[in-house]
C-alpha cells in the first residue's frame, strides 16, 4: 500500500470536497480517499501496483471545481526560492500573483507574503529551468511597476562578526528588530499604489518583517482571501435590485428619468430589471447548477438555490426570488470569510516554523569568520549556527557556547522557561529569550522537531473521526431525500386536500428546498476537529488524527507504565549492599556496574553511570550522555587503581567492554576486561543459576534493587529509588473527574515496589513484574474486562513510547509521554504528550471532550433549526426570506462556534 497527499489549492466548497473524496475513492487502484476541507488536502491510499493517480485526480477535481489547483505534497521537497516584490502595495494583487505563479508548470507551490512583500516558491523535483522570467511576466501583467528580484545569499544578507555570543544580554525586542532591519528597510522603499483599483493601499501602514507581522495577520486574516470581484458583482447586483424595488413600490407613480423611457410598475421593463439583477448576483450559481446537471451531480447548494429562485420567478415572486439569491450570496461571502479566518487562526496558532538561520562561517585558521543568514534548508548536519535573543531556534542541535532561557511553550505547552547551557540539546521551534547561543546542528531541517510537529498536525486531519465520516455519508443521502420531500409537498397536497392551490404548495416546496442544504454540518464539523487538534498542539499535545481525538472521549480505562510516566524516571543510587564474603569494595562494584551499563539507554543504566561519574569525578550532572558514560567509567578505573586492593582487575574490567547483551525486562550481561558481569533483577540471577543470599532490607518500600554478579558469583546489589511526579496525583484526580472509570498500572518492577507506588497514587489496580510481551497480554485482559461492561468503551495505554512500543501499538489509544524528538514515540503512539507532565494527559481528555461537545452542539443546532423551519415552511408560515437566513445564518453561526476551540485555555 502506498500513501500520497495532494494539495487542493482554492478549495472553498465543502460539498464539492465530499464529491471529490467520493469520486477519487472510486478510482482504479485507490483503496481509500479522504479530503480535509479545513486543510485543503486530499490523502489517498493506493495499491502497490497502481500507476500515477495525479492525472485522474486532476480530471476529477477540474470537473467539479475547475479553479482548484492540484499539486502533490511531498515530505522531502526542494528548498524554496524567495523573491522580493519591491513596490507591492495591493493585497488583492498579491493574491492574484500567488494564484497565477502557483499554476506555472515548474512550480509545486507558491505563497506571497503581502506584509513582507516576498514571494516564496517551491520548484517541482527535476525542474532545472530559470523560473524568474515567467514570474516577472506574471507580476508585470498584474502590477506593472513591481520589481522582482531573487533573494541571494551574497546580496540579501550581510556577513558580520558575531559579538561575543556567550556574553550577549540584549533584549528580545532589540534582537528581533535587528534581525529584521534589512526587510524593514526594504519595505520602507516599497511603493504604496494599487494599479488594480480593487483595494486601498495599505503597505505604508504595514511594518515588514522576515514574515508577516502581527498587525498584518490581524488586518488581513478575514479579507485577504475573499474574492473581491465577486463582492463587487454582488454590490452592483444589489444596486440594480434596489432600483427594481423602487419601480415595484412606485405603483402608478412616475419615477423621474425612468417613466420617460417606459420603465413603470407592471410593465415588462420592471421584470427585465429584476432579471438583470438576478443574473448579476446569481449568474455563477445558475451556471454551476447547469454544469452539475450535465455532469449528473444534481444535489448541491447551487442546484437547490437555482430551482428555488427560478420557481419563485415562475410564481411571479420576482422581488423575493432576487432577494433570496442576494442574501444567499452575501451569506456565502461571510461564510467564506469566517472559514478563512478559522483556517488562518489555526495555522497562526501553530506558527512555529523558523524562517531563517544564522550559519557561522569558518575562517581559514579554523575560527569563526562571521555568519551569513540563510534558509534553514541550507544548513547541514555539523554546521554551527548563531541564535540571538528573541529568535526561534531553527534546527535541532547541541549548544557549543552560551547560556540562556528557552521558551518551549509552542512545542511542549510548558509556560516556564527552560534554562540551557553548554552541552545541552535544544529543539527547533523554541524561542531564545536571553543570551546568544552557538549551536551545532544535529538534524536537517526536514527532520527537525518543528518540521515533524507541523507535519503531524497537518496530516492529522486526514484521519477522520467517525462523526466526521457519518456527516459526509449523511449529507450524501440527506439532500436527495429532502429534495424528494419538497417535490411531494408541492404535488401531493393539492391533489388530496380540498381547496389546496398548486401555487401555494409549490411555494412551500421551494421554501423547503432552500432550507435543505447541509452546508452547516459539512463545513463546521471538520473545522471543529481541526480546531481541536490545533488547540491540543498549543498545549503541547500532538493528536495524530481526529479519530483519535474523538476516541479519547470513549476511553473508560487508562493503563499506565510506571517509570517515566507516573514516576520521574530519573533514578538515584541510594545505597550499595554487599554480602560479607564479597571480594569487591563498593567502588569496585560501582565501577564494574557502570562499565556493564554504559551501552544501555535504560533510565536505571543512566542512573548507575551517573552515580559512577559523580563518585569518581565529583562532577554532579543532571543527565548522562554516551560521552559522560565513557568518562565515568574511565574516572572510576583511575580511582580504583589509586585506592583499591583489586585495582588491577577493576581497571581492566572498566576500561574494556568486549561483549554486551541486553535482555529486555531482565538486565544485562557483559564482558568487561575479561570478567563476566551480570547485572539485573532476580529473574536474571535465576536464569544464570547465580545464588543470591538474603540481605537485610533497610530501605523504603519503593526502592528498586539491581543485583550484580561477577564471574558467576553474587557480589552485591545496588539500591536505587524513583519518585512520583509532582503532578501525577492531580492528573489522576482530573481523569476520574472527566469520566475515567478505572486506572491501572502495568510495570516491570517488583510486586513490592509496584504496589507501594499504586497505593500512594490511589490507582485501582496494578500488574507487576511484567515483561514487554506480558504487558501486551495484561492490556488485552484489561481491555476484555472493560468491553464486557460496555463494548463501545476504549482502553488507553500511557507509556514512554520506547520500551512500551508494542503495547502502545496494541492499545485502542496509545499515548506516549515526553515524546519530543523521539521517533519511537511518534511512530508507535496515537497521541504524543510533548513533555513528561501527567497534567498534559488530563488536558488531552479535556480538549477531546470540549471538541466533541462543540461538534454535537453544531449538529443539534443545525438540524434543530432546519427541522423547525422545514415545519414552518410546510405550514406556510416561513417564507423564502426566513429560509435563506435559516440556511446561511446557521452555517455562519456553526463556523463561529467551531472557532471557540481556538480560545481554549
Amino acid at each position: 500500500m502506498v500513501k500520497k497527499e495532494y494539495l487542493l489549492k482554492g478549495l472553498g466548497c465543502a460539498n464539492c470536497a465530499a464529491k471529490i473524496e467520493d469520486r477519487v475513492g472510486k478510482s482504479a487502484g485507490v483503496l481509500e480517499a479522504s479530503v480535509n476541507f479545513a486543510t485543503e488536502t486530499l490523502t489517498i491510499e493506493l495499491k502497490n501496483d497502481a500507476g500515477d493517480p495525479l492525472p485522474e485526480i486532476e480530471k476529477i477535481v477540474r470537473s467539479i471545481e475547475p479553479h482548484v489547483v492540484v499539486s502533490e505534497k511531498t515530505k522531502r521537497r526542494n528548498p524554496p526560492k524567495e523573491y522580493f516584490l519591491k513596490g507591492l502595495g495591493c493585497a488583492n494583487c498579491a493574491a492574484k500573483i500567488e494564484d497565477a505563479v502557483g499554476r506555472l508548470d515548474g512550480i509545486e507551490e507558491a505563497a506571497v507574503s503581502f506584509g513582507a512583500a516576498t514571494l516564496t516558491v517551491r520548484l517541482k523535483d527535476g525542474y532545472t529551468g530559470d523560473i524568474l522570467p515567467e514570474i516577472e511576466k506574471i507580476v508585470h501583467s498584474i502590477e506593472s511597476h513591481v520589481e522582482v528580484t531573487e533573494k541571494k545569499k551574497q546580496t540579501e544578507f550581510k556577513i558580520v562578526k558575531p559579538a561575543e555570543p556567550a556574553k550577549s544580554t540584549g533584549s528580545a525586542a532589540s534582537s528581533e528588530s535587528a534581525a529584521s532591519a534589512e526587510s524593514a528597510a526594504f519595505a520602507e522603499s516599497s511603493e504604496s499604489e494599487c494599479h488594480d483599483a480593487c483595494c486601498e493601499s495599505v503597505s505604508d501602514t504595514a511594518p515588514a518583517e522576515s514574515g508577516s507581522s502581527v498587525s498584518d495577520k490581524k488586518r488581513f486574516s478575514v479579507f485577504q482571501y475573499v474574492d473581491k470581484k465577486r463582492a463587487a458583482r454582488i454590490l452592483i447586483g444589489a444596486l440594480v435590485y434596489l432600483l427594481g424595488i423602487l419601480i415595484h413600490i412606485s405603483h402608478e407613480t412616475a419615477l423621474p428619468g425612468l417613466s420617460d423611457i417606459g420603465i413603470l410598475h407592471g410593465t415588462p421593463a420592471e421584470y427585465i430589471v429584476f432579471i438583470i439583477a438576478y443574473l448579476i448576483i446569481g449568474g455563477d450559481v445558475v451556471y454551476k447548477a447547469v454544469r452539475g446537471i450535465f455532469r449528473r451531480e444534481f444535489f448541491d447548494e447551487n442546484f437547490l438555490m437555482t430551482i428555488a429562485t427560478l420557481g419563485a420567478f415562475a410564481l411571479g415572486e420576482y422581488t423575493e426570488a432576487v432577494a433570496v439569491m442576494l442574501f444567499y450570496q452575501i451569506g456565502e461571502l461571510f461564510q467564506e470569510m469566517a472559514v478563512n479566518r478559522s483556517r488562518k487562526s489555526i495555522y497562526d496558532m501553530m506558527d512555529i516554523r523558523p524562517d531563517y538561520a544564522h550559519k557561522i562561517i569558518s575562517s581559514d585558521d579554523g575560527g569563526s569568520g562571521g555568519y551569513e543568514t540563510v534558509s534553514p534548508y541550507d544548513v547541514e548536519i555539523g554546521d554551527s549556527i548563531l541564535v540571538k535573543p528573541g529568535e526561534k531556534i531553527p534546527l535541532d542541535g547541541t549548544i557549543l557556547s552560551g547560556a540562556s532561557l528557552l521558551d518551549t511553550s509552542a512545542l511542549t505547552g510548558e509556560s516556564v522557561p527552560r534554562t540551557v547551557r553548554e552541552g545541552d540539546a535544544v529543539l527547533s521551534g523554541s524561542i531564545n529569550k536571553s543570551g546568544t547561543l552557538t549551536i551545532r546542528v544535529d538534524q536537517l531541517f526536514e527532520e527537525s522537531t518543528v518540521s515533524k510537529i507541523l507535519d503531524l498536525v497537518e496530516n492529522a486531519a486526514s484521519k477522520k473521526a467517525p462523526t466526521e465520516k457519518f456527516i459526509t455519508r449523511f449529507s450524501r443521502y440527506y439532500t436527495p431525500l429532502v429534495t424528494l420531500a419538497a417535490v411531494l409537498i408541492a404535488v401531493v397536497p393539492p391533489l388530496v386536500l380540498p381547496g389546496a392551490a398548486f401555487e401555494d404548495w409549490i411555494y412551500r416546496g421551494l421554501v423547503f428546498l432552500v432550507i435543505s442544504c447541509p452546508c452547516a454540518l459539512v463545513i463546521s464539523v471538520p473545522l471543529s476537529y481541526f480546531g481541536g487538534i490545533g488547540a491540543a498542539s498549543k498545549k503541547g499535545i500532538l493528536v495524530k488524527g481526529s479519530n483519535y481525538l474523538e476516541g479519547l472521549t470513549q476511553v473508560k480505562t487508562v493503563v499506565f507504565d510506571k517509570t517515566g510516566t507516573l514516576s520521574v524516571g530519573v533514578f538515584d543510587v541510594v545505597r550499595i549492599d554487599r554480602p560479607r564474603e564479597s571480594a569487591l569494595s563498593d567502588n569496585d562494584l560501582l565501577a564494574l556496574s557502570a562499565a556493564a551499563e554504559s551501552y544501555s539507554n535504560h533510565p536505571i543504566a543512566h542512573s548507575i553511570v551517573k552515580a559512577a561519574e559523580d563518585k569518581f569525578t565529583g562532577n554532579k550532572s543532571e543527565s548522562v550522555s554516551a560521552a559522560s558514560a565513557a568518562s565515568a567509567v574511565t574516572a572510576a578505573s583511575a580511582a580504583i587503581a589509586a585506592s583499591a586492593v583489586t585495582a588491577a582487575s577493576a581497571v581492566t574490567a572498566a576500561s574494556a567492554v568486549t561483549e554486551h547483551t541486553e535482555y529486555p525486562g531482565f538486565g544485562i550481561k557483559a564482558v568487561c576486561g575479561g570478567k563476566t558481569v551480570v547485572i539485573g533483577n532476580l529473574k536474571l540471577m535465576d536464569l544464570e543459576n547465580i545464588s543470591v543470599p538474603d540481605l537485610p532490607d533497610t530501605g523504603s518500600a519503593v526502592e528498586t534493587h539491581i543485583y550484580v554478579a561477577v564471574d558467576g558469583v553474587f557480589e552485591g546489589r545496588i539500591a536505587i529509588s524513583d519518585k512520583v511526579k509532582p503532578d501525577s496525583k492531580e492528573a489522576l484526580a482530573r481523569l476520574k473527574k472527566s469520566g475515567i472509570e478505572k486506572t491501572v498500572m502495568v510495570t516491570g518492577d517488583t510486586d513490592k515496589v509496584g504496589r507501594a507506588f499504586a497505593a500512594d497514587l490511589g490507582l485501582d489496580d496494578v500488574y507487576t513484574e511484567q515483561l514487554p510481551h506480558q504487558k501486551v497480554e495484561a492490556l488485552e485482559k484489561i481491555e476484555a474486562e472493560t468491553k464486557s461492561v460496555n463494548p463501545k468503551s476504549k482502553v488507553a495505554f500511557v507509556g514512554d513510547g520506547i520500551n512500551d512500543a508494542p503495547v502502545l501499538t496494541r492499545a485502542d489509544i496509545g499515548i506516549a509521554v515526553g515524546g519530543v524528538g523521539s521517533d519511537a514515540a511518534v511512530e508507535a503512539a496515537d497521541v504524543v504528550l510533548m513533555t513528561g507532565d501527567p497534567i498534559q494527559l488530563a488536558d488531552a481528555f479535556d480538549v477531546a471532550k470540549k471538541t466533541k461537545s462543540i461538534v454535537y452542539q453544531n449538529i443539534i443546532f443545525a438540524l434543530g433549526v432546519k427541522v423547525i423551519f422545514m415545519a414552518l415552511g410546510v405550514m406556510g408560515i416561513a417564507s423564502m426570506w426566513e429560509a435563506v437566513f435559516a440556511d446561511v445564518g446557521v452555517t455562519l453561526l456553526a463556523v463561529l462556534n467551531s472557532m471557540r476551540l481556538l480560545r481554549l485555555k
